[in-house]
């Protein structure tokens, strides 16, 4: 008896696992090609938020920390969404890779708990939501862009330390990451250089591999200085920071002649 209740559970554990997979693959897919369909990036924010239940199945009390918990899942969404929106309608490479990216973030990066993946995560939040936000913000007021990415920053932030168990002083140090994401915003917005690859229907603003290397540089000084309790040693970040500065300093005088700026 014991043995048939374990294989039993086990098959009902291995049918769940493929459903939620099969769940994930259909809100991936079809997020995507819903906002194609209808022309709208409501349908697809519907979807989004409609995979996110239990974050609003919570006593009010809870709902503004589960939205906090789950900012970093909704930036992807939400970003992948709006990118496939400004797309277009008609369809293109790019709303394939989209759906893909969305298919691996929610099968793949997403499930994963380690600290590296933790980094991963919030980078990808970083790239994603910039390269939406700047696209979307192209031609509008420079405070939008910095409050969004003010958002992102702190989304990511908070993300990272709280899943590596290091959140501290309530926070403030993804308020700071916050604020210096939004001022980036500021200054980027001005003269935004984005880079297109038209056979794909790929746009990249940027702004957004400069956060994204910028975010990942932060990271790794904060990390270093949690671990010597305070003590910043230049051997420990010497090697992640001096990569960070070469893929700026080539992304920045060697790829700032696009094919076209906003």
């Amino acid at each position: 008896m014991a043995s048939d209740y374990i294989f039993i559970r086990k098959s009902r554990n291995a049918v769940s696992n493929v459903l939620h997979a099969l769940l994930n693959i259909l809100l991936g897919v079809g997020s995507i090609f819903a906002t194609i369909v209808s022309g709208s990036w409501i349908i697809g924010f519907i979807l989004v938020l409609l995979s996110k239940w239990r974050m609003f199945a919570v006593r009010p009390h809870y709902l503004w920390l589960n939205i906090k918990s789950n900012l970093v899942d909704l930036i992807v969404g939400f970003s992948l969404v709006l990118l496939a929106f400004f797309s277009g309608t008609s369809l293109l490479p790019v709303h394939y890779i989209l759906s893909v990216v969305y298919v691996l973030w929610l099968t793949v990066v997403k499930p994963q708990t380690t600290e590296i993946w933790n980094r991963i995560q919030a980078l990808t939040a970083i790239f994603l939501g910039s390269c939406a936000i700047f696209i979307m913000c192209a031609s509008l007021n420079s405070a939008l862009p910095a409050l969004l990415e003010f958002i992102v920053g702190y989304g990511a932030a908070r993300h990272v330390l709280a899943q590596n168990n290091n959140m501290s002083d309530s926070g403030y140090p993804a308020l700071i990451f916050g604020v210096f994401f939004a001022e980036i915003a500021l200054l980027a917005h001005s003269w935004m250089i984005v880079y297109a690859f038209m056979n794909l229907g790929v746009i990249i603003p940027q702004p957004a591999i400069i956060l994204t290397i910028f975010g990942f540089m932060i990271e790794r000084i904060f990390h270093a200085i949690e671990e010597r309790d305070g003590t910043l040693r230049f051997k420990d970040i010497a090697l992640p920071v001096s990569f960070g500065l070469a893929v700026l300093a080539i992304v920045i005088i060697g790829f700032s002649e696009p094919i076209f700026n906003v």
